[in-house]
């Protein structure tokens, strides 16, 4: 059972606030989640594999909602995303059904099998389509959720603004732990640099605020500490590592108001968080990733996989929570897999320990970055610019995706890069496309991505 089997216990209370002000009881949205599964051209049997196409809002909220409750397995995809892209993953995986904003569309005559603890996929890389998807339990979304409520001190009070799309894992928790506890969604689907934002915010006295870096870098441009926001008590921030000034400004801007600013670290392979740093320390651990969440344990493992226990020892992070995912899926196949993580998970990240237990990441092993929050697998991008008959590397740093590019015109570099731009939702200034004459290569005929890097990433962005 997990918060979606539960949202009629809290009766009449409001449950959303929908864009045009009008709300939502929590009955009447457990009524709209089993209607999603009613209604005409839903699949007709449970186990069925579908695709919801997420906006902000009712109807792909009910969509997902009564999924869980009804025991069927669902894909969360931006609806924003390249047609494509989003085409090649349904195929890719076989996917029966998809959820639109114009109701139900019927694709594959069936779809794979899979295993019975299966409630949800979510792309590794949802700005790029990515066909790896994270395999996450009901049991997961459950104890990440309780996880969140528990460190945050949710009640039925709290009234977050939606500053996030519900597709992405940081998103979709903030909405799973507040229907938890019977809190009221503020929902809304414009960006953070809008004024609606911000009247919607005051006019629906929004208590909270969840935020990527890039968007706390937007919010101090904006002047923040001069708006008036007198509902505001929390803020959260999560999606890839903020600079250190710029927690520091925020650490002390909220204590000055009486409000609590919260850094947190996760991971979608683990549902969403993995720790936090608690507000009342946050000054004094600017740059950490904090303590594990309720339930969870962080530790430090050597090359060799023995535990490095000594503070100021670097090693892999790695965490064991019941909210770790099942496992991968990289084919239709893989949905039937069982759990294969069995509640630990190797992040990839390199990190230490402090004297205090508190943890610090200070590197990456794998190939992703994040820009303006969204995980992006740059070897996904760099196969699909390939199989584009490009001769490209693709390698990056957070907020800044490289690519070079052998053999191509000044405007065939302008155009490449408007399309990277279009593709994957990215800002141009994200974006750093450069011609080159040849890739550093290894003694075993590997890129080097991290000379590449060094290299290009300064380089002037194509155009």
């Amino acid at each position: 059972m997990t918060f979606a089997h539960r949202l009629q216990a809290f009766g009449s209370q409001t449950a959303l606030v929908l864009q045009d002000g009008t709300p939502v009881s929590y009955a009447a949205l457990a009524r709209a989640a089993d209607a999603t599964y009613t209604a005409a051209g839903a699949p007709a049997r449970r186990r069925t594999l579908v695709a919801i196409e997420c906006v902000n809002g009712l109807p792909s909220l009910a969509a997902y909602l009564g999924a869980l409750r009804a025991d069927i397995p669902a894909l969360l995809v931006d609806a924003g995303l390249d047609a494509s892209l989003r085409e090649a993953l349904y195929a890719h995986y076989c996917v029966a059904h998809v959820h639109t904003a114009d109701g139900w569309q019927a694709r594959a005559p069936s779809s794979p099998p899979v295993h019975p603890d299966l409630a949800l996929l979510l792309s590794t890389s949802g700005s790029t389509g990515a066909p790896k998807l994270v395999r996450l339990s009901a049991d997961n979304l459950q104890a990440n959720a309780s996880a969140i409520a528990g460190f945050l001190a949710l009640d039925d009070s709290e009234r977050p603004i939606t500053s996030l799309p519900m597709h992405y894992s940081y998103g979709l928790s903030v909405i799973n732990s507040h229907l938890l506890v019977g809190a009221t969604l503020v929902m809304t689907a414009e960006p953070m640099t809008a004024r609606a934002f911000w009247n919607r915010l005051r006019q629906e006295s929004a208590t909270s605020l969840a935020g990527v870096p890039a968007q706390y870098a937007i919010l101090r441009q904006l002047r923040f500490e001069r708006m008036a926001l007198p509902s505001l008590r929390t803020m959260t921030q999560a999606g890839g590592r903020l600079p250190d000034a710029l927690q520091r400004w925020f650490g002390e801007l909220a204590a000055a108001r009486g409000q609590r600013f919260f850094v947190m670290y996760g991971q979608t392979e683990a549902t969403a968080r993995i720790a936090y740093v608690p507000p009342h320390r946050l000054l004094q651990k600017i740059g950490a990733i904090g303590i594990a969440i309720p339930g969870g344990r962080l530790e430090l493992r050597r090359e060799d996989g023995s535990l490095a226990t000594a503070p100021g020892e670097s090693g892999e992070l790695c965490y064991t929570g019941p909210n770790v995912m099942l496992g991968y899926a990289t084919e239709a196949l893989h949905l039937s897999a069982p759990d294969l993580q069995q509640g630990y998970l190797r992040t990839g990240d390199l990190a230490l320990r402090d004297s205090d237990g508190y943890f610090h990441v200070t590197g990456r092993l794998k190939r992703f970055i994040k820009v303006f929050g969204h995980r992006i697998g740059m070897d996904e991008v760099e196969s699909q610019l390939r199989g584009e008959s490009l001769d490209v590397a693709v390698t990056g740093r957070d907020d800044l995706l490289v690519v070079a590019v052998r053999g191509a015109s000044a405007a065939a570099l302008d155009e490449l890069a408007n399309t990277i731009s279009k593709r994957y939702r990215l800002h141009r200034s994200a974006i750093r496309v450069v011609g080159v004459q040849a890739f550093p290569m290894s003694g075993a005929g590997k890129v080097r991505y991290a000379d590449l890097l060094n290299d290009l990433g300064q380089a002037p962005a194509a155009g």
